[in-house]
């Protein structure tokens, strides 16, 4: 497998490309529209054809790459069925597999910080995107989110999950690249720890974050797969 982790730093938003070595076919995760250029250059350096562009929700805080990743390279975006982008060209839902060459990807929903949540789950990994990050998890105060659900979530269909499963997240804003199952469930004090659900409700509602400075563009945006003006 050929795995890359790239980083754009405006929002933190963590986009992920998966290859497969056999048949040369690819994937992204959560592609931003900004680094959309640097996306094809380097599929094109590893000699990679993409078939998904894969989104863990619609997002409030950056414009997806989906779109115009389509238009230039043919792939087919992938969006929650519930995640209200009709745009998509694979609407998923719980269970569904996911193939990419030799690669097997399992969509689990995961919503609570959206309702169109997933995360996409391989043999030894897992991408959480905004459910379940290093050391926290996300908002759930906006976009249908709802702390008890995203707990259920989390606690229901990630930390189920083998301890040594790699955790890759959607953003992290300290630096941080990669955890384990093990250690958000020993170590994230938000939701790990043995904390129950009400705590973590409590926690989530003390929270009392800033508005998501990107939301009103991104969210129409990335609604149309990030083909509008802002996102073309």
């Amino acid at each position: 497998m050929l795995f890359r982790q790239l980083f754009e730093p405006e929002t933190s938003t963590y986009t992920y490309l998966l290859g497969c070595e056999r048949t040369r076919r690819a994937c992204l995760i959560d592609p931003v529209a900004s680094e959309v250029p640097a996306y094809i250059d380097l599929l094109a350096s590893l000699n990679l054809k993409l078939v998904y562009t894969m989104e863990t929700h619609v997002h409030a805080d950056h414009i997806t790459g989906a779109g115009r990743l389509r238009e230039a390279l043919g792939s087919k975006s992938v969006v929650h069925r519930d995640a209200g982008a009709m745009c998509a060209d694979l609407l998923v839902t719980h269970g569904v597999p996911l193939q990419i060459g030799d690669l097997d990807f399992e969509v689990r929903h995961t919503p609570g910080h959206t309702a169109g949540c997933v995360s996409y789950v391989m043999s030894d990994r897992v991408f959480t995107g905004d459910a379940l990050l290093i050391g926290g998890s996300g908002r759930s105060d906006f976009q249908q989110g709802n702390a008890g659900q995203l707990y259920d979530s989390i606690t229901g269909q990630l930390f189920t999950l083998a301890p040594d499963t790699l955790v890759y997240p959607g953003h992290d804003y300290q630096g941080n690249t990669v955890s384990t199952i093990k250690q958000e469930m020993a170590k994230n004090p938000r939701i790990g720890q043995g904390r129950s659900r009400e705590e973590f409700i409590a926690i989530m509602a003390e929270l009392k974050l800033a508005y998501p400075r990107f939301i009103d563009q991104a969210l129409p945006a990335n609604q149309s797969c990030g083909m509008t003006e802002a996102g073309a």
